[in-house]
């Protein structure tokens, strides 16, 4: 994504070689830039932020507990706790989502 080659140029890491081309820079997964002198020009994206939240559809649940879990055991194991609806997983698993 264009964002995560928002690196200020003093703090870019190098991720080609010497004469990489754009075009061989961007097939290797890197970020491409020449408008700044003496900082490497083919250099490594930011890290993709993300975070972890509870599904809001019940019927996407997966399963992260048992029968009869109490809230603070689900929670313990690190995963989501909401007593309702009937018959889907009240203990789920968090999903990962990009922000």
């Amino acid at each position: 994504a264009k964002c995560q080659c928002k690196v200020v140029p003093r703090e870019r890491t190098n991720c080609g070689y010497p004469g990489i081309s754009a075009a061989e820079c961007r097939k290797i997964g890197c970020c491409f830039n020449a408008s700044v002198p003496s900082v490497p020009w083919c250099y490594n994206p930011k890290q993709k932020k993300v975070k972890k939240v509870c599904p809001n559809d019940p019927y996407t649940r997966i399963n992260c507990g048992y029968p009869g879990i109490k809230a603070k055991d689900c929670t313990r194991k690190g995963c989501c706790f909401r007593a309702h609806p009937a018959g889907v997983p009240w203990c789920f698993y968090h999903r990962t989502v990009e922000e």
